[in-house]
């Protein structure tokens, strides 16, 4: 019994000799590690893009589809509808492109890509963070996109450019902050078609049951209630005050609070479970 534990001894004191030798990544050498993981998803992409694809239709799909579809009956022409539509689908399409993020990084992670990552000094958040990065460029394609197609059928904004600006990039901040949420789930999850299948049924009904599409004053009360505290709402009504009317509403600050509160949480759950596989 002694000779068989003493090698295990052995075997963990020179591990835990190699760990406390390793040396500690600092913040700057994290961003730029950060930013090499960015730019190697942001490759991926463009060698792969039907990866675009679904940033590039459903906006344009979506935005022709619901306005000529529930424009003359929820505000009587297409015209009218769009100033309460547009910003709908702006926080819809956002939301549900930062889903891709955790099935991407759970295919990374059955190719083996990750097992190359763990032999190198580099922030365990790196690997993560990179193509969140990355999918920034996603986020803004689908969001311009959505208010393309809106003036071309019509839409005006009253915020002007400044407004609309605004809006865009609380979407993309909001999704990005969103994507961490299913980073987290591509961590625990079997699959990437689990992932897709989780995140689904998380996000689906956070956008359908909120006020991108229909006035809530038009619902039940007891679906109402509901959709008044739902996040997506509030970023959809502070959405709509930016574009619509260069407006910085509490709307807003509820949103960015709620941002913060998500990667607060969700970011330490996703490098924690990473950190169990590696």
């Amino acid at each position: 019994m002694t000779t068989t534990m003493a090698p295990a001894r052995e075997a963990v004191s020179a591990a835990d000799r190699v760990a406390a030798a390793r040396r500690r990544v600092t913040v700057g050498e994290t961003l730029g590690q950060t930013m090499t993981m960015a730019w190697r998803a942001l490759k991926k992409m463009l060698r792969n893009p039907e990866q675009f694809f679904d940033v590039a239709l459903q906006p344009i799909l979506f935005t022709a589809m619901f306005a000529f579809i529930f424009g003359g009956a929820i505000s009587g022409d297409v015209e009218s509808y769009l100033p309460l539509m547009v910003p709908g689908i702006l926080a819809q399409t956002v939301l549900t492109t930062c889903m891709a993020t955790g099935a991407q990084l759970r295919e990374d992670m059955e190719k083996g890509v990750f097992d190359r990552f763990k032999s190198l000094p580099i922030a365990r958040i790196a690997p993560l963070a990179g193509p969140m990065v990355a999918d920034l460029l996603r986020y803004t394609i689908a969001a311009t996109l959505t208010f393309g197609m809106g003036l071309v059928m019509g839409y005006r904004p009253g915020g002007n450019a400044g407004g609309v600006l605004a809006a865009i990039l609380l979407a993309i901040f909001t999704g990005w902050s969103l994507a961490w949420v299913f980073t987290w789930v591509g961590t625990i999850a079997r699959s990437a078609q689990a992932v897709q299948g989780i995140s689904m049924m998380i996000l689906f009904p956070l956008t359908f049951l909120s006020n991108a599409f229909v006035p809530v004053e038009t619902l039940p009360g007891w679906l109402a209630a509901f959709v008044r505290v739902n996040p997506v709402s509030h970023l959809v009504t502070a959405a709509r005050d930016l574009a619509n009317s260069a407006l910085v509403s509490g709307e807003v600050a509820w949103t960015l609070l709620a941002c913060l509160i998500v990667i607060a949480i969700f970011a330490p759950l996703s490098v924690r479970s990473y950190k169990r596989h590696m």
